[in-house]
């Protein structure tokens, strides 16, 4: 039984040491890690994620302007003329003798002269209103050159926006104002819609 006992025991301080030897080769390989870790360069430093924002520091209006200018265009002009003869008296002279003579021809006797003054005066008054049917408007066309002065224009193109990123001052030409703040990817400016 003795035998059996040392026996035992020796498997116990066998086992002792293995567990012993075991416990120091680990605390020796986080002494190393340890070692190792504070000799490592640190990790960089995370990137936010998430839209990332740069500080305005002015917007400056780009303006295109452009002068006065004179523009001419051709125009046809109609005019029209009073009729040559606006009394009618060719007509009126022309419609008397007419009138007159058939009054001559109808009357007989002592009512001949009373015909012919009163188919003198009837004729005159028929060829008046006859010859003012008759008229026509005197139109004439001619081209002329009108010219008119337009007003120049000033409007904005753009917008010079300085802004502050990682504190580097930068400068970039935008559509619109951005406000007080623009998004930024990379440090480029990408969205400018933050406000």
């Amino acid at each position: 039984m003795k035998k059996l006992m040392v026996n035992a025991l020796s498997i116990g301080i066998v086992a002792a040491l293995a567990v012993g030897l075991s416990a120091c080769n680990r605390s020796a390989d986080a002494g190393t890690q340890v070692a190792q870790a504070a000799s490592a360069p640190a990790p960089a430093a995370p990137v936010p994620a998430g839209p990332q924002y740069a500080q305005v520091v002015s917007v400056t209006p780009v303006r295109s302007t452009s002068a006065s200018q004179q523009v001419c265009h051709d125009v046809v002009v109609n005019q029209t003329a009073p009729p040559k003869d606006q009394h009618n008296i060719a007509g009126t002279a022309i419609g008397a003798v007419a009138g007159g003579l058939l009054g001559h021809v109808v009357g007989g006797g002592r009512g001949n002269t009373l015909t012919t003054v009163a188919g003198a005066a009837a004729g005159g008054y028929a060829g008046n209103r006859i010859e003012n049917a008759h008229h026509q408007p005197q139109v004439t066309q001619s081209v002329q050159r009108q010219c008119n002065t337009v007003a120049g224009s000033d409007k904005i193109i753009g917008y010079d926006v300085q802004y502050v990123f990682n504190g580097v001052t930068r400068t970039t030409r935008m559509d619109h104002d951005p406000g007080d703040r623009v998004q930024v990817q990379e440090g480029v400016t990408a969205v400018s819609d933050a406000r």
